[in-house]
């Protein structure tokens, strides 16, 4: 039974939908509820709104007058109860659930009243790719109809694919459930056209909701505008909230899409448009100063990883960050497969000039990667667990005639393979066996919670994985498309942009992408490989050259470092008005099109305080006997300079300091690092060190270590790097992978251990964290830089499993770099960053007070 607080909080939540806090109280007190009680409705829900500003997760920044009028579900709501009903009935965890329930929580309270006399709101949501987006905004309008609401409008991508996917899933989850309370504008086969009589929607005596679904395409743009400018009159009682799904696309700075989503904005005087996208580069270069775009100036949300979601990072590592160590970063699974770069041609024209007649020619990485997804099928069937459905993505180019070049073909080898594992053709399933084995030897199904299965349980399997794998050309002249709505599907499919925007890819197992792209958003988008793999997590697979997986490495690193930014602002207490998340660029990528970055200011990034090392390596012998004899000059000539060898250190190791750092531009203008390491570029060190010394006399000397084990280690190769200094060489296997452009990667070089050789301290290095290392140097040598050196044995075996041998003709030199973080304002660029410009920005921090008050 509820007790009189919880009756008389009830009474003020109903009267809360309708006006402020204090406006509730004053209609309380009138209907004579004693003060005592009114004051503990008060305490109780600022209690509830605090609790909502100080969740941890979702993450985000908020412009300091948003307030959080929403506090949650209520047991009188239909719309978001409907929906949870539906995630139970589908296997959801409750504590998914609750999940879900929090984060929309979150974006709604963010959102403007809906009995303002007026509002216009802008907001941005960070999701991933694949991760569930598309249910957050579906549970954030459950929960903005349940409080008022009155017109939904979602802005679907450009393609219909998408557009209808999303129509049928909020048909699914908002309107079935409550079909009287809703009123539909579109509908999946058919995109908006104008009704008669748009007053009608409006009308105050018109209880229900207005769904509409459009893609983001002019034409449908202008019709909707047109017929909302038709119901002006109505339009001030009826609160609209516009989800902008993939908000980076057709929207950001396009000369048609961009004016017309503004000038719908403008039609409604209460309007809360809020983006979607894991893609958001493009939306945080928007120009904040312009009034009538769509930079999102209310809030940013930062949905937080949902467990069990592969993402960017999971399957392409990352680079370490600032304060990271290099060894604490996880590397990512062992699941990218290269695609040899002779192979490319096989799969795509050369230049637009071949399209016209192009076959290709499934060999190679491409037959490896079929048979593979045939073995995935018959595994998964086998298991009987997660989806039903099967699909592997062929993604090579864009033109749709490529796409059409793959079908005979692709039949071709299903109808052979098809035979011959029927015939028990023995060469073939050999193929197969060895196939299957290599896979799972190299991920671990235990770490899955699966069970490696063994090929002789798949075999009798394979004959109907193939025979019901249908070859699917999925692109806008297609007739044939995907579609999982008829039950389990089993198909290839050879597409291009219908395929790498938001259209979710059943079941997706296995990925051969080869498309070259040239911007950041672009190329995550046509990840759809990320997202749930429940019941088969160790057996995704993904081919694509060298050159592409490592973009996808540095957009890893990108992500982690943008959504740090957000955290930090959020800590710091900054609203979006007040700072850029900077983007880390790339030499050979644009953060988003060129025409979405007018708008964006550089921002630069230093040394200072940074731990840089040297992770790949090329196999050229030339290269690497010009690296060893650059580092035994370094040695030969600090000990010349009489540099004073510190004896303080363990067997194996050695230590000058006092090195002047002339001799260390020397070594950097002589040993070559690989163009890979985008931090490890010595111009970029040198000019940092020169500016240094001149502005503030820092990083005149220096201390070099040699780090090594102790000579006459069991099975442990020397190294003389000078007279008297000489050291048993490291070891350093590189990761998997075919050495296709003469490169290795050991991933980390530099252990906390080796930063701190040069520091004093009781403790045991090996012991230190990032910040007491920062400590220690700040007050024992601030001015002076430490640079290691590493002899790494040709012929290095590996001690971790998923390593190879380092596999080199001559010996490697490895080269870490720490430099003192400095006191005063650091010069010089490591990083290149872009971010929006806020400089044209008026804030008056003082007198930001919300709307309620003003009206008061």
């Amino acid at each position: 039974m509820s007790s009189k607080l919880d009756q008389v909080y009830d009474v003020f939540m109903d009267l809360l939908e309708s006006g402020t806090p204090d406006e509730a109280i004053k209609k309380m007190e009138i209907l004579s509820v004693e003060q005592e009680l009114l004051q503990q409705v008060r305490d109780r829900h600022e209690q509830e709104t605090i609790k909502i500003k100080e969740r941890e997760e979702p993450r985000s920044v908020v412009l300091g007058n948003r307030f959080t009028w929403y506090t949650g579900p209520r047991p009188k709501d239909k719309c978001w109860p409907a929906i949870k009903g539906l995630l139970v009935k589908d296997g959801w965890s409750e504590s998914s659930i609750d999940n879900l329930d929090t984060a929309s929580t979150k974006v709604v309270s963010m959102l403007s009243h809906p009995k303002e006399k007026a509002f216009s709101a802008r907001g941005l949501v960070v999701g991933y790719v694949q991760s569930g987006k598309t249910t957050n905004f579906t549970a954030v309008m459950a929960k903005a109809a349940d409080r008022g609401y009155k017109l939904f409008i979602v802005l679907a991508g450009i393609h219909n694919g998408l557009r209808r996917q999303t129509q049928l899933r909020l048909e699914q989850q908002l309107v079935r459930p409550n079909p009287s309370g809703w009123m539909q504008l579109t509908d999946p086969d058919k995109d908006f056209s104008p009704p008669a009589n748009a007053t009608a929607y409006f009308a105050t005596a018109n209880k229900q909701h207005v769904l509409c679904v459009i893609k983001k395409n002019r034409a449908v743009l202008e019709k909707f505008d047109q017929w909302l400018a038709s119901a002006k009159e109505h339009l001030r009682d009826s609160p609209a909230l516009i989800i902008d799904d993939e908000a980076d696309q057709a929207t950001v700075a396009t000369g048609t899409i961009n004016p017309l989503i503004c000038r719908i904005l403008n039609r409604l005087p209460k309007s809360a448009y809020v983006g979607y996208t894991a893609t958001p580069f493009a939306n945080l270069l928007i120009d904040p100063s312009v009034p009538e775009d769509l930079y999102p100036k209310d809030f940013i949300v930062n949905l937080p990883q949902p467990e069990g979601h592969f993402g960017t990072e999971v399957l392409f590592g990352r680079d370490a960050l600032d304060g990271e160590d290099p060894e604490d970063v996880f590397d990512g699974h062992d699941m990218i497969r290269d695609v040899p770069d002779d192979e490319v041609h096989l799969v795509r024209p050369v230049s637009k000039t071949d399209v016209d007649g192009f076959m290709p020619t499934i060999s190679g990485s491409l037959r490896q990667a079929i048979l593979y997804f045939w073995l995935t099928t018959a595994a998964r069937r086998v298991r009987g667990t997660g989806k039903a459905h099967c699909t592997m993505l062929i993604h090579t180019s864009v033109n749709t005639s490529v796409h059409n070049s793959f079908g005979p073909p692709l039949r071709g080898l299903r109808e052979k393979c098809l035979q011959a594992v029927e015939a028990g053709d023995r060469g073939l399933l050999d193929e197969f066996r060895e196939i299957w084995e290599k896979e799972t030897g190299k991920v671990d199904a235990a770490a899955f919670g699966e069970r490696t299965l063994e090929f002789s349980e798949l075999e009798p399997m394979l004959a109907e994985a193939i025979r019901s794998c249908r070859i699917i050309m999925d692109n806008s002249s297609s007739k044939d498309r995907l579609d999982y709505e008829g039950g389990p599907v089993t198909a290839i499919a050879v597409g291009g942009n219908t395929l790498s925007r938001g259209l979710t890819l059943e079941g997706l197992a296995v990925s051969y992408f080869v498309r070259a792209v040239s911007a950041y958003d672009t190329l995550l988008q046509m990840g759809r490989w990320f997202g749930y793999r429940n019941g088969y997590a160790d057996l995704p697979r993904i081919w694509m050259t060298v050159e592409l997986r490592d973009w996808f490495r540095h957009l890893a690193t990108v992500e982690n470092e943008m959504r740090r930014d957000v955290d930090v602002y959020m800590v710091e207490d900054k609203t979006p008005l007040q700072f850029a998340v900077r983007l880390r660029t790339h030499p050979k990528l644009r953060v988003t099109a060129a025409a979405k970055m007018k708008d964006a200011v550089k921002a630069e990034f230093a040394y200072g305080g940074q731990r840089i090392q040297t992770r790949y390596f090329k196999t050229d012998p030339k290269w690497l006997l010009n690296n060893q004899q650059a580092a035994k000059s370094l040695v030969a000539g600090s000990i010349a300079d009489g540099a004073f060898q510190d004896s303080d250190v363990p067997a194996g190791r050695f230590l000058f300091r006092d090195v002047d750092h002339e001799r260390v531009l020397d070594f950097l203008e002589t040993y070559e690092f690989h163009e890979r390491s985008q931090e490890c570029d010595a111009g970029l060190i040198s000019a940092y060190i020169k500016k240094r010394v001149t502005a503030a006399s820092a990083l005149r000397r220096w201390n070099v270590a040699i780090v090594g084990n102790p000579l006459g280690k069991p099975n442990t190769r020397s190294f003389e790097f000078a007279s008297g200094v000489e050291i048993g060489q490291n070891t350093r296997a590189r990761l998997p992978g075919a050495i296709t452009d003469g490169t290795v990667d050991i991933k980390t070089l530099m252990s906390r251990r080796d930063a701190a050789i040069d520091l004093r301290t009781p403790k045991s290095k090996s012991g230190l964290s990032e910040g007491e290392i920062e400590d220690l140097r700040r007050s024992q040598s601030p001015s002076t830089g430490l640079l290691v050196l590493y002899a790494i044995d040709k012929d290095s075996k590996p001690h971790k499993t998923h390593r190879d041998p380092l596999g080199l003709e001559e010996d490697a030199i490895g080269v870490g770099l720490v430099f003192p973080k400095p006191s005063g304002q650091d010069n010089a660029v490591k990083w290149t960053y872009v971010s929006a410009d806020l400089s044209k920005v008026d804030i008056e921090e003082e007198d930001l007070t919300s709307l309620y008050e003003e009206e008061r």
